[in-house]
């Protein structure tokens, strides 16, 4: 079965990202830091705390994350945001509001015109996100637009 994750990249916080999106969603967080892998001779010793790779599982998803930017340095636009569907209505509040501590809450959660809740919000990282949950059981589970 073919599957998107969302991979999110950081410039030294990752380890804190991804921590935090942890605590905040719950799941299993494995790290492998840049000094942990065969890159390590290659690179600069301030280098090897860094995240080259990090995974936070949880039931259906996976979110994964690194502090490896490429020369350009990173740049944060507002062209992706993470879909996270919610099985339900504490969920997606709970999640919102553990999410939006030190960002940005840009769309409250709300009844929809689908007959779902949905909201949208910046975490302090700057990535976008927008919670889904359908209220009504007869509804496709993977709609993330609104």
């Amino acid at each position: 079965m073919t599957e998107i994750r969302s991979y999110l990249s950081f410039n030294g916080n990752c380890l804190e990202a991804m921590r935090f999106y942890q605590q905040a969603l719950g799941g299993e967080l494995a790290l492998q830091t840049i000094g942990e892998s065969p890159l390590s001779e290659k690179m600069p010793a301030e280098m090897k705390a860094c995240i080259l790779h990090a995974s936070l599982v949880k039931d259906g998803w996976v979110l994964m994350g690194s502090d490896m930017v490429g020369e350009q340095g990173l740049v944060r636009g507002n062209a992706v945001s993470l879909c996270l569907n919610c099985s339900s209505e504490t969920e997606i509040r709970n999640s919102y509001e553990r999410l939006a501590l030190g960002g940005k809450a840009t769309h409250p959660i709300e009844n929809t015109f689908w007959g779902a809740l949905f909201g949208g919000l910046t975490d302090k990282f700057g990535n976008h996100w927008v919670l889904h949950f359908h209220q009504t059981q007869h509804q496709s589970p993977d709609k993330c637009e609104n």
